[in-house]
């Protein structure tokens, strides 16, 4: 069986170019620390600090780019708790009606009335990966993680779309259940038997 590669993803924070402006100084431009694996995606060197509506400090949250249409915080569960935000799964532009945030930058600060949500499962595939793995997009699945913590992930979305590549992408709190670091491999459920 052909394997998927895994991509942790830690919490981060996509923006608007309004915001861009307001956080950072007018006509400001990210600065690229290192490529992601989707093409044209990149980790960049500017962070700032999310503020719940409770009052708590989630503190250097990394942007990531290039910037979006509308601005989005996606954390773990464990955040959310801890740091007292709402934030249902979706997702990524799926936002209407999730949580707010005070984004706070070095130049300026932008309360954003939703945006902040907890990214779901998926799987980056080109066409051509997605007919190799015969998936749709939009169709859910499941991943089959070996090791000493394996186990199976139920409801992961594939995405298709033909400046994809492979790589699964999850969150901190499923990588830590499942032992998983980014580059660990896993494998493609479409179905299996559960005893009752």
């Amino acid at each position: 069986m052909k394997k998927i590669p895994v991509g942790i993803s830690g919490r981060h924070l996509h923006v608007s170019r309004e915001h861009l402006d307001i956080l950072f100084g007018k006509d400001y431009q990210l600065t690229v620390l290192k490529d992601l694996s989707q093409p044209g995606q990149y980790a960049a060197h500017e962070k700032v600090n999310v503020l719940s509506p409770q009052g708590k400090l989630l503190e250097s949250v990394r942007i990531l780019g290039p910037e979006r249409p509308a601005s989005q915080v996606e954390i773990s569960r464990s955040d959310a708790i801890r740091f007292k935000f709402d934030a249902p799964v979706r997702s990524s532009g799926d936002i209407k009606g999730s949580g707010a945030a005070t984004l706070i930058g070095p130049n300026g600060e932008v309360k954003i009335n939703e945006g902040v949500i907890i990214a779901d499962r998926h799987i980056h595939f080109s066409p051509e990966e997605a007919k190799e793995f015969d998936v749709q997009d939009r169709e859910i699945v499941s991943l089959k993680i070996d090791g000493i913590k394996g186990g199976v992930i139920d409801n992961v979305l594939c995405r298709v779309h033909p400046q994809f590549r492979l790589d699964c992408h999850l969150d901190t709190d499923d990588g830590s259940a499942f032992m998983l670091s980014t580059g660990d491999l896993v494998g493609l459920v479409k179905s299996y038997t559960i005893n009752k």
